[in-house]
């Protein structure tokens, strides 16, 4: 199986595109050692000729030294069209960055992204972006070309660095898959970073869901929390102010009282949700921080492999 990257580290050296392409690297040669051992990340640029069709992209050369004949494969010639949507609320600024938490949910949900768009460019697969909070702040098109592609990295190492006053930013996140849903005429397959932090029902969320499947999109969702802290409630055993990042609400507690009920109830909202998107056939992954990013790589593989 693969090893865990560090993306610190590489984080030294380059930028987000560099970046990604050592984690996608790192991870095919894992390919190797793990179930996924003669999956093919990488694509051919032809396709064979099929008879009766326009003889305009044939490759001549390649015919000349192989005496079959090939089709060019452009940009328009994708085996995916990929739409990534991305939670930027208060609540993706956790933790507080430190020495101790070098990511926080946004950043690793970047690094995620970046990976899996080195992996989707290895296939000739199509992406597109949707960033929001309360509101959709940026909506790409799905394409394949390198500049599009580069716009995409820009747009996420800006977000990178914009750790700015991040308080008080909510999730609509039914409201913006309504809008996707709608917005995507062709089948895509849609890729969803959140934590779900928000002040909407399961019935509003699963409404949203529904109307993607109706739509005739696939649905692979990444749960990203940090399970140290979100998950175990693992803080120092005293009294602690707790803040919520999206209302700016405050309560004091003590962790360890308070424990057992927060598991509980944090299961049981997790639980739930997982059973709705089993009955729709959505994939729900719980993905936590402090693995590596790797985890998502396979995960979307695995859901790559059903639909293709």
């Amino acid at each position: 199986m693969y090893g865990k990257i560090d993306i610190q580290e590489l984080a030294k050296f380059g930028n987000l595109e560099f970046i990604a392409k050592q984690v996608v690297e790192g991870f095919i040669t894992g390919l190797h050692r793990s179930p996924f051992h003669g999956f093919s990340v990488e694509f051919a640029e032809h396709r064979l000729y099929n008879a009766g069709e326009s003889t305009k992209h044939l490759d001549w050369k390649l015919y000349a030294k192989t005496d079959k004949l090939f089709v060019k494969r452009y940009e328009e010639e994708t085996n995916l069209r990929c739409r990534v949507i991305l939670d930027i609320s208060s609540s993706m600024y956790f933790p507080e960055i430190s020495t101790e938490n070098p990511l926080n949910k946004l950043g690793f949900s970047i690094y995620a992204i970046a990976s899996l768009m080195e992996i989707l460019k290895k296939q000739r697969d199509g992406v597109g972006i949707t960033i929001f909070e309360d509101e959709v702040k940026l909506d790409t098109a799905i394409k394949t070309s390198p500049a599009h592609q580069r716009m995409i990295y820009d747009e996420l190492e800006q977000l990178m660095v914009a750790q700015a006053d991040r308080m008080n930013r909510p999730t609509s996140l039914s409201k913006i898959l309504h809008q996707v849903a709608e917005s995507n005429h062709k089948r895509s397959l849609i890729i969803i970073f959140s934590d779900f932090f928000s002040n909407e029902s399961l019935e509003e969320l699963t409404d949203a869901f529904l109307h993607l499947k109706h739509n005739k999109h696939e649905v692979l969702l990444f749960n990203v929390m940090d399970k140290k802290t979100e998950m175990e409630l693992n803080f120092p055993n005293k009294p602690t102010t707790f803040i919520d990042l999206e209302t700016g609400e405050k309560v004091k507690l003590h962790p360890l009282e308070i424990k057992k009920q927060f598991q509980e109830q944090v299961e049981k909202i997790t639980k739930d949700l997982k059973m709705k998107c089993t009955q729709f056939k959505i994939d729900f992954i719980e993905t936590d921080i402090r693995e590596g990013v790797e985890f998502v790589l396979q995960q979307y593989l695995v859901k790559r492999q059903k639909i293709i």
